[in-house]
């Protein structure tokens, strides 16, 4: 029972902090003065931070979008079949209540994710790489699962939001509205698959990309996936 509150009141913090973005017309002054980094300055070619609108629109369409909602039909789909968790059983009854905890577990690990990043004044938004060939391109994509950018230059930094919210979805779920007999072991185990899944969301972001009009560009749409340019060339 303390287990579940304070899950809820994760999500209940989270949620609040992504809320607050709608209110703030600018950002603080940067945390980077005050918060010490672990991982060594990149910065980001003609790096621009995201408006707080843009990061509020990225936050609904991320937790509440056409990608959440066919990632967890087809999540569903496959814990159907393999019968998980049994005490759901099979039919139409079944696969909803494990379609709405797949798109629950995304939606509270997507608001965890936004509002901690917001909390530690981090950017989130995926960047398409610079590089070129397909390993540093591959590289990237699989380490900017575990950072993000921070100050006005978007050096990188180990973004300990970008660790804690798969798991924050999962034992949401296990002490929310999973079945008593699951515990701590099965949520981060089910962590461990939906940090996996964060890793194969930046691929495709990384080598699925479709140009600046496609559906996919819109979870990042102001910065097309990478920086945009700072004006207009002289």
């Amino acid at each position: 029972m303390k287990m579940r509150r304070l899950m809820l009141l994760l999500f209940v913090a989270s949620a609040a902090a992504v809320m607050a973005q709608a209110q703030s017309l600018a950002d603080p002054g940067d945390a980077s003065s005050t918060v010490a980094s672990a991982a060594p300055a990149e910065p980001l070619p003609s790096y621009v931070r995201p408006t707080e609108k843009t990061r509020l629109r990225n936050y609904f369409f991320d937790a509440f979008g056409p990608y959440p909602i066919i990632g967890a039909a087809f999540g569903a789909g496959l814990s159907q079949a393999g019968n998980t968790p049994p005490d759901w059983e099979q039919g139409a009854t079944g696969y909803g209540k494990r379609f709405g905890s797949d798109f629950g577990i995304a939606a509270v690990t997507t608001t965890a994710r936004y509002g901690l990043a917001r909390a530690f004044r981090e950017d989130t938004l995926y960047y398409r790489c610079e590089c070129k060939g397909l390993f540093p391109r591959l590289s990237h994509a699989v380490v900017s699962s575990f950072t993000s950018r921070r100050g006005d230059d978007g050096h990188r930094v180990f973004s300990f939001p970008a660790l804690i919210a798969p798991y924050a979805g999962t034992f949401t779920a296990v002490y929310g509205w999973y079945p008593d007999r699951y515990g701590a072991k099965d949520a981060l185990r089910m962590g461990n698959y939906s940090l996996l899944g964060s890793i194969g969301g930046n691929l495709g972001l990384e080598f699925i990309y479709g140009g600046p009009h496609s559906l996919l560009s819109r979870m990042h749409l102001e910065h097309a996936h990478k920086a945009p340019s700072p004006g207009p060339k002289p």
